[in-house]
């Protein structure tokens, strides 16, 4: 068994057909069946069940592949730790769900500790994500939100991951409609008044997508929904759509994103508690303490 084996396994594991993850891995379809065919001789398990419908993982097959996705990561961590061109550099990473104070956090350290040469990177990314940047510890620091709806079952996986969770504010649930939209003279509004308007939604692509939503009311049955994974690309369905998106109302004026949104508070009530998440047991770098360091700047409870 080798790591390439297993970064093969993990392809697999995320395609519908041997096909498709040999095509993804630019390899042929024989040589990829072939080396993973080895992979389960040697650790003498069936990983794969193959039928002419595709492929799906035995029970033994999700075992190994959650073992195989936390050694990848590990490898990849000591690979771009030691080998890569910016090995000699300081390194700070953070995984954030979509809220701009976690960046303008992230800004300050940079500004604040200036270090001669820095590989810093940060991550607005999905819920799973960023709960497994941070077990990983391809990430020092996560940011992470839920409200009533969820909060069992990120909880648990806070537990599960082995993570420290601190909560620095609790924020009512506002809607964001552009500055243009009937609406944005509205103080206070209902999901129902929206109705005729696209609602959109940060698409977590994972079945389990109702559970980690990063919104308030996730577990509301919206007549028109748009997903988005990208910041800019939401704003501008919001502007051209007249559609809203659901958010915590803390907007920044010096935020050249969310320029042009107004924040009207929701008559429906399902705050959002915000925070930050660590490894248990863990030692954080310089950076990582400044970076909390400046996240208690947002604490409010």
């Amino acid at each position: 068994m080798n790591i390439m084996q297993i970064k093969y396994a993990l392809e697999v594991a995320n395609s519908s057909s041997m096909r498709e993850a040999s095509t993804k891995l630019y390899i042929s379809q024989p040589a990829l069946s072939a080396s993973m065919r080895e992979l389960e001789n040697e650790l003498g398990i069936l990983i794969f069940d193959r039928t002419n419908k595709g492929i799906t993982l035995t029970e033994a097959g999700r075992e190994f592949i959650s073992y195989a996705k936390k050694a990848v990561g590990q490898y990849e961590i000591l690979e771009d730790r030691y080998l890569s061109r910016d090995a000699d550099k300081d390194r700070f990473s953070v995984s954030t769900q979509h809220f701009s104070f976690s960046i303008k956090v992230f800004n300050k350290v940079i500004r604040d500790s200036s270090p001669d040469k820095y590989a810093f990177s940060i991550h607005e990314t999905k819920t799973r994500m960023v709960l497994e940047d941070v077990r990983a510890m391809r990430s020092e620091v996560g940011i992470v939100s839920f409200s009533s709806a969820n909060e069992g079952v990120i909880r648990k996986l806070f537990k599960d991951y082995q993570l420290d969770f601190v909560p620095l504010m609790q924020r009512d649930p506002y809607v964001y409609v552009w500055e243009n939209h009937e609406f944005a003279g509205r103080d206070e509004i209902s999901i129902e008044e929206l109705a005729d308007y696209p609602c959109v939604l940060f698409d977590q692509s994972d079945d389990s997508n109702f559970y980690l939503a990063e919104e308030a009311l996730a577990d509301y049955d919206f007549h028109k929904m748009v997903k988005s994974d990208d910041r800019a690309t939401s704003m501008e369905i919001i502007a051209e759509l007249g559609g809203f998106s659901i958010g915590s109302g803390t907007l920044s004026g010096d935020d050249v994103i969310l320029r042009g949104l107004v924040a009207i508070k929701l008559k429906e009530n399902d705050p959002m508690t915000i925070g930050y998440i660590t490894r248990q047991n863990s030692i954080l770098s310089v950076y990582g303490e400044a970076y909390v360091e400046g996240l208690k700047e947002y604490k409010e409870i």
